[in-house]
């Protein structure tokens, strides 16, 4: 029976995301941390003589958040081109958890169709001593396990 080893656990600081834009490969450097999930939408059953709410899973919904340094013109273009021509941008992402420390080996996970929901155009801040970063929410529509984690 395994049991749990510290240093098993994954640095987040160890990986890698990138973005296939149009067919091309552009690595994320410029991301200081990403998020995506999945939620199970579900809707209400109710039934005479019951108390408890019963509930049916009726579809599935993606959703993430980057968090980056505001240095790269990747995204604001994009949607420049969307104002212009009207082709909305979907593209992918793929990340790569790999702490060479852990047992668990790398993880390989693709979202599908992934699509901005808003992107800073511009941005200045004379208060702050920091650099400039941004926070972007996405949605996407799919998820692929490339390489899982080992079994540990």
């Amino acid at each position: 029976m395994s049991e749990f080893y510290a240093p098993d656990t994954i640095s987040g600081k160890e990986g890698k995301a990138y973005a296939n834009i149009n067919g091309r490969n552009e690595l994320l450097f410029f991301v200081r941390s990403l998020t995506a999930s999945v939620e199970q939408l579900k809707s209400e059953v109710r039934a005479l003589g019951k108390r408890w709410v019963g509930h049916k899973v009726t579809g599935l919904q993606g959703s993430g958040s980057m968090s980056m340094y505001y240095m790269s013109p990747v995204f604001r273009e994009q949607m420049l081109e969307y104002s212009r021509t009207g082709k909305a941008l979907y593209f992918d992402i793929t990340i790569e958890n790999d702490d060479p420390s852990s047992r668990a080996g790398r993880q390989e996970v693709l979202l599908k169709g992934c699509s901005l929901d808003s992107i800073n155009v511009a941005m200045l801040d004379s208060d702050s001593d920091d650099v400039l970063s941004e926070d972007v929410d996405f949605t996407f529509e799919g998820y692929e396990i490339l390489k899982p984690f080992n079994r540990i």
